[in-house]
């Protein structure tokens, strides 16, 4: 290999080899690496790990992915991880068990592993219970502050002792650290997780999140002299992004196989008679129970985990509204969630209202492929609905901006073949500009005689999530924002709290043969709005916490879904709102309500949710920090102040040999385009990619040194 060769202790270096090893390691600094060791070891004293044996920076070909050994400059790939998932759905309640087995597949005695593991959730995923399974042992996890929590997972992994760590990097993305595992053990790592089921378009639909997407991290990169980086991740972190090198986990080449095997089981109970089940990206195994319950798998036993699983189900049609309301009695406190759904009967007619609507579209490097050619087609389907009452806009954004008016404009004839034309040359390259798309689109003036409409259609694969967000809360006023998530791992987190924010709603499309079904029913909530202005009348209630505190307005096929907390439950409540101009009200009854586990962790949830976008107006953060603390706590919660530890008592490695530390990769999403993702850049300047082709440079320039003589 080319470190043996060239090693100085091993062989006299000629000038051109001694040269080439300058450069080699002017190089590795450019790229981030670590300085080499100072000896060569022979190969039968290199850490093994029953694969391959470890290799230097120098011996990677294009495409391999290697990993931090405790060898300075040494790597070795990532050991194995397979993950089984149960869902249990109740209702609208899942409840989640996720498994993830570790195992270090070294046989060398010493070789100790530490292993790194970034994985996403749904991001309504109310996580609480974290189990560490050591043979026959197992060792329960207990909430604690974040820092708390991880000064005791060091202080057990610096006293060889095995322990585990979920902590929350964003709501739908977490890491879990397990260390201590030694040659050839195994250890299980099982969290428990809780969720509201969705219901949309007259169906109920969950969503198991299988990838990551690779993510646009904007900003300037920050290195701290003389500090390690937070995260071992693909991306450094950045002005903008600090914790980006701990959400930027390696990619998986697919030339590589698949790796993550994943199974997946799920029991279903919906409370209703159902017309059918299905999921539209795996293929399942469904079977009814004699009490009306479903038990459903995948019909493989495992299944690459690169791209999301999805599971729906239609209730039997129904000419009239459901209002669904569950309760639960809990240390004294009640807890309630109210869920109104629209009639599947279609309404009569009312008179259009004129709108101003606004197309965002996402052409940068990370909708490559399938997703530029789905998010052209929503496009070209929403401009077919417009009316000559309406004015409209595009803009489309990369790493710059690009409007197709000023502002929005008539519906023409003329306006129309422009639109025409500039959604067909549309091309995916670049980065993820979200935010200053966001901001063109909200400069637009707003007409209280119009609906004033945005829909961004995107994957919303950034990592400044926050500072949308800001944005949002700050420039929105009487807009409503509608999101379409495109592709099979989109940033539902971004997608949800973005429409959410915007008194809109979320569609996600993971098949273009999903396209017209799903805009058409979405075209039709914007056009006709059936509810606006809903409020839930607290007369009669004592204590009453309401998230969230704002109602949204209520489409066709989207249910409002309340979490609710009160000393005591009244018989009934009334919400109120208006059809058009019209006055609206229902009475809901709390006496027949039925009883049901989970709910004061769905408004716990809701509750911290409501808390931190606090953030994103003004609040102070350490007032926002104790009340998210006091919430998570109490209700067991990992949140972005709270985390899971479990540390097993007993020391299981010797604490003078230390633990290497392993980033596990992920497979890429199934539509991604690995050649246009290999080009993004990986922060908003291009400043790290100069040094590193300058490094390049040098080192051709070393190897063609010696021939410059025999040119001359």
């Amino acid at each position: 290999m080319l470190n043996d060769r060239f090693c100085p202790l091993r062989q006299r270096a000629t000038t051109s080899a001694a040269r080439l090893t300058l450069c080699a390691f002017f190089l590795s600094l450019a790229l981030g690496a670590p300085l080499p060791a100072t000896s060569c070891a022979e190969p039968d004293e290199s850490l093994h790990t029953g694969i391959i044996p470890t290799m230097g920076l120098t011996d990677v070909t294009e495409g391999t992915l290697m990993f931090r050994t405790d060898q300075a400059g040494r790597y070795t790939p990532a050991p194995i991880l397979k993950t089984d998932v149960h869902i249990a759905v109740t209702g609208t309640i899942a409840r989640a068990t996720v498994r993830q087995d570790f195992t270090n597949p070294s046989r060398k005695k010493g070789d100790w592993l530490e292993g790194i593991y970034v994985f996403p959730l749904p991001e309504t995923a109310a996580v609480d219970y974290l189990r560490m399974k050591i043979g026959e042992r197992i060792i329960e996890g207990r909430i604690k502050e974040r820092a708390e929590a991880k000064k005791v997972y060091d202080q057990a992994k610096r006293d060889g002792k095995r322990t585990g760590l979920v902590e929350q990097e964003r709501p739908n993305l977490f890491t879990t650290s397990v260390a201590n595992i030694g040659p050839g053990e195994h250890v299980t790592i099982e969290l428990e997780y809780q969720e509201t089921v969705r219901y949309e378009n007259d169906r109920f639909q969950l969503r198991f999140p299988m990838a990551i997407g690779p993510r646009y991290i904007p900003g300037v990169p920050v290195i701290v002299e003389g500090q390690d980086p937070q995260g071992s991740g693909t991306s450094p972190g950045t002005d903008r992004v600090p914790d980006a090198s701990r959400i930027t986990p390696p990619i998986h080449q697919p030339e590589d196989g698949t790796i993550n095997p994943l199974s997946l089981s799920l029991s279903l109970h919906p409370g209703f008679p159902l017309a059918r089940v299905e999921s539209p990206f795996h293929p399942i195994i469904s079977l009814q129970d004699q009490d009306g319950g479903y038990q459903i798998s995948l019909r493989e036993d495992t299944v690459p985990a690169d791209r999301d699983f999805q599971l729906i189900w239609h209730p039997a049609p129904r000419t009239e509204p459901m209002a669904t309301v569950f309760t639960e009695q809990k240390d004294g406190t009640s807890y309630a969630m109210l869920m109104l759904v629209p009639p599947t009967q279609h309404r009569e007619t009312t008179a259009r209202v004129p709108r101003d609507i606004t197309f965002i579209i996402d052409r940068s490097g990370s909708m490559a492929g399938a997703s530029i050619e789905q998010a052209k087609g929503s496009l070209t389907a929403a401009l077919s609905r417009l009316t000559t009452q309406d004015r409209f806009n595009i803009i489309q954004f990369n790493h710059t901006v690009r409007s197709l008016f000023p502002i929005p404009q008539p519906v023409t004839t003329k306006s129309m073949q422009q639109a025409i034309r500039y959604t067909e040359h549309l091309a995916a390259d670049g980065g993820t500009e979200i935010l200053p798309a966001l901001r063109q689109a909200l400069k637009s003036p707003q007409d209280s005689a119009r609906l004033q409409q945005i829909i961004l259609i995107t994957d919303g694969q950034v990592g400044n999530e926050e500072e949308l967000f800001e944005l949002l809360h700050q420039r929105v006023g009487s807009r409503r924002l509608f999101t379409i998530g495109i592709g099979s791992t989109p940033n539902s987190h971004l997608m949800r709290k973005a429409a959410e924010t915007g008194r809109g709603t979320f569609t996600y499309i993971g098949n273009v043969n999903e396209v017209k079904d799903k805009l058409d029913g979405l075209f039709r909530k914007l056009e006709h709005p059936v509810l606006n202005d809903i409020t839930l009348d607290a007369t009669g209630w004592s204590g009453l916490e309401q998230f969230p505190a704002t109602i949204t307005d209520l489409y066709e096929g989207e249910p409002i879904v309340l979490a609710l907390k009160a000393d005591s439950l009244p018989p009934q409540a009334m919400l109120h709102g208006r059809i058009g101009s019209a006055a609206w009200s229902l009475p809901i009854s709390f006496n027949n309500a039925t009883a049901h586990g989970g709910l004061s962790v769905y408004w716990a949830r809701q509750k911290i949710a409501a808390l931190m976008d606090e953030t994103y107006k003004g609040g102070a953060e350490e007032t926002i920090r104790k009340a998210v603390l006091d919430v998570a706590l109490t209700h067991h919660l990992v949140s972005r102040y709270t985390s899971l530890v479990a540390v097993d008592i007993t020391p299981a490695r010797p604490t003078d040999s230390p633990a290497a530390e392993r980033d596990h990769t992920t497979n890429p999403a199934r539509t991604q385009d690995l050649t246009a993702l290999a080009n993004l850049p990986r922060t908003a300047t291009d400043g790290h990619l100069h040094i590193v082709m300058g490094a390049a440079a040098l080192l051709l320039s070393c190897l063609l040194w010696p021939f410059r003589r025999a040119v001359v």
